[in-house]
């Protein structure tokens, strides 16, 4: 299996050439996700899905790598059920989460970190509010408080 360390240069690696939408590094996010569910107690399978969990969704890696790679099927599955699909709409892919062991937890460190007042700061105020209320309405589709 992938230490953690190889999943984080992995990550790191896949993701080296993106920035998010304030132009920062991605993998500052990816950093922030995966301590933010070290933080909720995440375990190591949680860990390994926070640094994938856009991999796939941003292109950075492939679903093939991910069903080939050396990881537990219960962190291929958590970084499926965060993979969003085109078209697909908030609700579904709740359920998604909400029905995957583990996904839950990665997901809420993925929407405090998206959702940080900081973050949100720098962006333009129209990108700002439309990611407020995306963010609001998938924490009250999960039963986050």
């Amino acid at each position: 299996m992938l230490t953690l360390a190889a999943v984080e240069a992995l990550a790191r690696s896949a993701h080296a050439t993106q920035t998010d939408k304030a132009g920062r590094p991605y993998a500052e996010h990816l950093a922030a996700v995966a301590a933010g569910v070290r933080a909720r107690d995440g375990d190591d399978d949680q860990i390994a899905a926070a640094w994938l969990h856009d991999a796939i969704e941003d292109d950075a890696l492939t679903p093939q790598w991910l069903a080939e790679a050396d990881l537990t099927d219960r962190t291929k599955a958590v970084v499926l059920a965060l993979t969003k699909r085109p078209g697909e709409p908030p609700e579904a892919y709740a359920q998604r989460i909400l029905a995957t062991p583990g996904a839950l937890l990665v997901k809420e460190s993925d929407l405090a970190h998206n959702a940080n007042p900081a973050r949100l700061a720098v962006l333009d105020e129209p990108t700002r509010e439309r990611l407020t209320r995306k963010y609001a309405t998938m924490r009250a589709l999960l039963g986050l408080a």
